[in-house]
């Protein structure tokens, strides 16, 4: 049985948000108050929902006493009864605690691995699909650094992405991806296997990690593009270290100003991230098991293009559906990723 207690505490708090919305909240106050009422509403139209099938069931099972409506009643009954498990579930999963982290905008950080002129341009590939997965969805895809190499693969990349839901929908995409297949460059028609590393941080305001000035070095210095030909000449690429851990950023667009908010932001994700790994092994013995553990170093894709297949080895899913998948179509995977890791969850609050 779901707790009654907690359903009502929970529409009372939202109601209780929003009267403070409608009589007009303090302006220092309404963005907490706003983000909460907007976690707290898709659960209490579940609650909504799952209560009023409850009801119907109730009457419909009263009405059954009534010959003139015992078969409509025994209908509507058996729909009900139908709907019910469903509806349970579903509200089972909307009371699931919410990761804090999972309406921030992500910085997806993108680099070759194993394979060496392959790796670096399945790394591109890699960036053009969550690029064009961004576009279907209506994100805001910007680049914050981007080194390439001279056959156009990619070095290093540093994207920021903003929308509704992002890192709940990109968290599960951290980790190593393999690609087979025949490289452009391979003479001989065969088929080699290299892999390139994603990983996917949630953004940090300025009030979750202090980074005191004495922490940081800035450099500034000429941004350069491929094979060092220069892409402006101006000294406008900024790197900052951070000297307790050794974390080194940089960004190279044309203002330096926006370089260095850009390079603050990376260096806030990657600390933030760290905290709230560190604070998950210490939570969670067993978070290795579940989908959105976020460790990098573990094989999660494979791209065979030669069969046109992908394979998700976390969940076991295999879908022949590469060219739609590399064109940004990411749902399916996405989806049955996020259906896991809830069901996992459901089943550790047994």
């Amino acid at each position: 049985m779901l707790p009654e207690d907690r359903l009502s505490q929970i529409v009372q708090r939202f109601e209780f948000l929003e009267a403070q919305l409608n009589a007009g909240a303090a302006p220092d106050q309404i963005a907490r108050i706003s983000r909460e009422y907007a976690e707290l509403k898709p659960v209490v139209e579940q609650i909504a929902r799952w209560r009023e099938a409850g009801a119907g069931l109730a009457e419909a099972e009263a009405m059954l006493a009534d010959p003139e409506m015992r078969d409509l009643a025994a209908d509507e009954l058996a729909r009900l009864r139908d709907e019910m498990p469903a509806l349970e579930q579903a509200l089972r999963i909307a009371l699931l605690p919410r990761d804090a982290a999972d309406a921030r905008p992500a910085i997806i950080e993108i680099r070759p691995g194993t394979g060496g002129d392959e790796a670096a341009l399945f790394a591109g590939d890699l960036l053009s699909m969550y690029r064009r997965h961004a576009e279907q969805q209506g994100w805001t895809f910007q680049m914050l650094d981007l080194t390439e190499t001279e056959l156009g693969g990619v070095k290093e990349a540093v994207a920021r992405v903003e929308g509704e839901g992002v890192f709940a929908r990109l968290k599960y995409e951290s980790g190593v991806h393999r690609v087979q297949r025949v490289p452009e460059t391979e003479s001989g028609g065969r088929i080699h296997t290299s892999a390139a590393t994603v990983a996917v941080l949630p953004e940090a305001e300025e009030v979750d990690i202090d980074i005191p000035a004495g922490d940081i070095r800035i450099d500034t210095m000429r941004a350069s593009g491929a094979g060092g030909q220069h892409v402006n000449t101006t000294d406008s690429a900024v790197r900052i270290t951070h000297l307790p851990t050794g974390i080194v950023v940089t960004s190279s667009e044309k203002s330096q100003h926006q370089n260095r908010a850009n390079a603050m932001a990376v260096l806030r994700a990657r600390l933030y991230d760290m905290e709230r790994s560190r604070a998950d092994a210490e939570r969670a013995a067993d978070r290795k098991s579940q989908v959105g553990s976020g460790d990098r170093s573990e094989r999660i894709r494979t791209y065979n293009f030669p069969q046109g297949r992908m394979t998700d080895h976390r969940i076991n899913l295999t879908l022949y559906a590469l060219d739609r998948i590399m064109a940004g179509d990411l749902g399916d995977i996405i989806d049955a990723l996020t259906a896991h890791d809830q069901a996992a969850r459901l089943a550790a609050e047994g």
